[in-house]
Parts: structure tokens; C-alpha cells; sequence
């Protein structure tokens, strides 16, 4: 279940930190163990993770791998996770789009 994969990759502050790094820039293994004070395993250990779970994707260029998160897969996942546990939710938005359609037609 890719959604548990999910959780369990963000369930690690330094998961979160290296998230919270990708999301203002690209950047290579290098640059995010600069950032950190862990054996360069860890740090690919962490990667891995990640990366399995569909949270940052890793192109290589040259010898470097260079890491970016993927955003809609963070918001698709908390999202559908959100509509599973909260049914109201799903109400309560469609209430504000009719009210926000109504508020632009009128």
C-alpha cells in the first residue's frame, strides 16, 4: 500500500528535513549531507526511502544523482488519506466550491 510507504517515510525528522530542503531547490546527495551531521550510508539510507516512496525522484547527471521532491505525490497522498478518515471533508468542500461559484456569478 503505497500510502503506508508514505507515512512511514515521513515518520523521520531527518526524512522531513531533507523533504523541507528539496522543497526549495534540487539538490545532490552531496549537498543535502553538507546539511547533516550522519555516515554518507544513512543519508543514502534515508534517500531510499524517500524515494521508494514515491516522495523524491533521483536523475542522474554525470556522476552526481540530483534529487527533487515530487509535490503531487505529497498531496495526493494526505489528501486521499484525509477523505478516508474525515468523510465530512469531502461535503465541506464541495459546499465551498458552490459557494465560491456563487460568489463569482453573483
Amino acid at each position: 500500500m503505497r500510502m503506508v510507504k508514505t507515512f512511514e517515510a515521513l515518520a523521520s525528522e531527518p526524512r522531513l528535513k531533507i523533504l523541507a530542503y528539496l522543497s526549495k531547490a534540487t539538490m545532490t546527495a552531496g549537498e543535502i549531507a553538507e546539511r547533516f551531521d550522519m555516515a554518507k550510508p544513512s543519508l543514502s539510507k534515508h534517500l531510499s526511502i524517500l524515494e521508494n516512496a514515491g516522495l523524491i525522484t533521483g536523475v542522474k547527471k554525470g556522476k552526481f544523482i540530483h534529487y527533487s521532491i515530487i509535490q503531487d505525490h505529497i498531496v495526493n497522498s494526505l489528501d486521499g488519506y484525509l477523505q478516508e478518515v474525515c468523510p465530512t471533508r469531502k461535503p465541506l468542500r464541495e459546499e465551498s466550491a458552490a459557494k465560491a461559484k456563487g460568489e463569482a456569478e453573483g
